[in-house]
């Protein structure tokens, strides 16, 4: 049986994970109706990260984002955890590619994204590092979920699966379609799924034969020709070797 969560730690937390998501961040009365919280009941915790520095509100503004000390977090667990190595693989896929390269872990029924590098070209995908997307919606999602097994990720989805576009696979048969054809080695795929114009290929990263992560590139469709789809492939498969053997030699986990 699972250990029931401490509550005021859960609730800190909430409101770290908001927050992170929010480009323009969020006012407190935004940040209660978020979370399905009293203002009254969130106000000392949002006090009591911003005197410490986990949260900044914007002067002359009563919006809140994350602050410097939340970045020092980060950036230690980056180091500690030896993604620096990782980083530079992803930069290398983006240097022969040319297009944003995005690195992510499975969070209950979402992909978390810990990592990117962004395409050098004018016209891309937009991504931030601490994005939640729906895995079923996502190249990268569906890597991961191809880890996992058929039942393990019908009880992810309980009340169906999240729709992002029109294009968004919202039957769980054909999500195991798919996940079944990526666990006998295709590549996993997604077009206008989770954002229309663009394209994905990702591939699940296995240490001692278990999925602990996943690579993808992202392409808009217009530059979406076979040579450019072919070298993707190429990269995210040099790539996945070099980070599988990455993460045996540093014992890495997430």
């Amino acid at each position: 049986m699972a250990q029931e969560l401490h509550r005021a730690t859960a609730r800190v937390l909430d409101i770290l994970e908001c927050l992170s998501a929010s480009s323009d961040g969020m006012t407190l009365t935004e940040l209660a109706q978020a979370l399905g919280a009293p203002k009254s009941s969130l106000f000392p915790i949002v006090h009591t990260l911003e005197e410490r520095q986990y949260l900044q509100q914007h002067f002359g503004t009563t919006r809140y984002t994350i602050g410097p000390s939340s970045m020092v977090l980060g950036t230690a667990y980056a180091a500690n955890s030896g993604m620096a190595a990782f980083i530079d693989v992803i930069k290398k896929v983006v240097a022969t590619c040319q297009e944003t390269c995005q690195f992510g872990v499975l969070d209950q029924g979402n992909v978390l994204y810990i990592a990117k590098e962004d395409s050098p070209e004018a016209i891309r995908m937009i991504s931030k590092v601490g994005n939640r997307l729906p895995a079923n919606a996502t190249a990268i999602g569906k890597a991961l979920l191809s880890g996992l097994s058929n039942s393990e990720v019908r009880a992810l989805y309980p009340d169906g699966l999240p729709r992002l576009t029109d294009h968004t696979i919202t039957n769980m048969d054909v999500l195991l379609d798919g996940l079944d054809a990526i666990r006998r080695g295709d590549i996993a795929t997604e077009r206008e799924e989770s954002t229309p114009q663009l394209a994905c290929w990702a591939l699940p990263l296995c240490r001692g034969g278990k999925v602990f992560a996943a690579l993808s590139v992202s392409v808009p469709l217009f530059r979406c020709e076979p040579k450019k789809i072919s070298l993707i492939y190429h990269s995210l498969q040099e790539a996945k070797t070099k980070m599988e053997q990455l993460a045996e030699m540093q014992n890495f986990a997430i």
